[in-house]
């Protein structure tokens, strides 16, 4: 098995640096693409309410038979379609996740979006630090907060988020917030680390470092996600994808390649803008 490096996060808490994600794996899926993913190694497995399935995934865990403690659990909160999000919305939706899951607890409960337009992530977060004292989530962070947000966060509650999961890929890499994550002690996770495939992974710039080290397009990408600090959580149901996608611990990036593909950068978004996203 590959031995994956954990990130500790701010509460203590170890965190798989490489991990699966589910999104767009149906439910009827979900099971046995999850149960490939934890056969092959894998411990981290993000998942969320909107991706409708949190019972597939649940199942894939319990027929692993592996012990609760071996592994991490990542699901988020839809914070929709109410207009505001009030407590009794929050504590109703993470107790469905965790029924759902067949949990008695996650590893980490994320809020999706911050919706700015609503106003209502700060008492959504106010919940979250509820949850986070109840030991029902052993951390508690973010998905898509823009540093407006987590200044307010840092603000307000005495709280700091343990991660903040954005849209990260050399085609968008993100390097000025993930200095703010930094200097806040908030780790960074990565979705769409691939920047979902064929763009990304046909530069020459990445074949040709792929080529160099004898790896994948894909291999290399997670590499540099690697030594950049990130978590990465990339997705795919084509089993020989699952495992090759683990098997990135062989060999390393030298400076001329992380400068490589440092150098892709866009500044342009694949997935919605956080700052106007309220779907």
């Amino acid at each position: 098995m590959n031995q994956v490096p954990t990130i500790r996060l701010n509460n203590g808490t170890l965190m798989p640096q490489l991990g699966y994600g589910v999104w767009q794996v149906p439910d009827a899926e979900a099971a046995q693409a999850v149960g490939t993913a934890l056969e092959a190694g894998y411990r981290s497995i993000d998942t969320a309410s909107i991706y409708g399935n949190e019972a597939g995934t649940g199942k894939a865990i319990a027929a692993s038979g592996l012990p609760r403690e071996e592994l991490f659990v990542t699901t988020k909160l839809w914070n929709g379609p109410e207009e505001r999000w009030g407590r009794d919305n929050v504590l109703r939706e993470f107790d469905a996740s965790l029924s759902k899951l067949n949990l008695d607890h996650v590893d980490l409960y994320l809020i999706h979006w911050p919706r700015p337009a609503r106003e209502d992530y700060l008492a959504i977060w106010k919940v979250f630090e509820e949850i986070a004292e109840s030991g029902r989530a052993k951390a508690v962070g973010v998905s898509n907060f823009l540093p407006a947000q987590l200044e307010r966060l840092r603000a307000e509650s005495p709280l700091v988020p343990a991660v903040n999961q954005v849209e990260l890929h050399p085609l968008f890499a993100q390097a000025e917030l993930r200095a703010l994550h930094a200097s806040m002690g908030i780790a960074t996770e990565a979705w769409s680390p691939l920047g979902q495939g064929k763009e990304l992974l046909t530069r020459p710039a990445v074949t040709a470092v792929a080529e160099k080290h004898g790896r994948s397009a894909a291999q290399v990408v997670l590499r540099w996600h690697l030594q950049h600090g990130t978590i990465a959580i990339p997705k795919s149901v084509t089993p020989a994808r699952i495992r090759e996608n683990l098997d990135v611990f062989g060999f390393e990036l030298d400076a001329a390649d992380m400068a490589a593909l440092d150098a892709l950068e866009s500044g342009r978004r694949i997935g919605p803008d956080p700052a106007v996203f309220d779907v």
